[in-house]
């Protein structure tokens, strides 16, 4: 495990965060994602020896940390930008409580995230030469 290149790679979830708070409404998030997922799976290919997918989805579990901190600590500034994810929490389990809910779902979202991640750069170290 690069632990190093791990917790490099995991500050784009820092600048997504408050990307994604401030600027990126989340209709377009998927496509900066996508152009994050490729650089990663890149560097890891590129950089580490072997446990790629582990390295991967390692990152992917960084990146829930950083967005889930940012977007409960900023949560009236997210939800102004995605009015849309409002009504979501609506149909929540604990409507009355969005960020313990946030608090919830980012994890399993940064799970599922880290195994597509994880895929990712499984098949970049099939690809790239070190």
């Amino acid at each position: 495990m690069n632990w190093k290149l791990i917790f490099q790679l995991s500050l784009f979830g820092l600048v997504m965060a408050f990307a994604t708070v401030f600027f990126i409404p989340t209709k377009f998030e998927w496509v900066c994602w996508l152009l994050i997922f490729v650089i990663c799976a890149y560097l890891i290919a590129k950089k580490c020896s072997g446990k790629y997918f582990l390295n991967g989805f390692m990152v992917s579990i960084g990146n829930c940390f950083w967005i889930t901190i940012i977007h409960v600590l900023f949560y009236n500034q997210y939800m102004a930008l995605n009015p849309d994810m409002m009504a979501m929490n609506a149909n929540m389990p604990m409507p009355t409580h969005p960020r313990v809910m946030m608090l919830i779902i980012g994890p399993v979202i940064g799970i599922v995230s880290g195994c597509v991640l994880g895929l990712f750069t499984f098949i970049a170290s099939k690809i790239v030469k070190k």
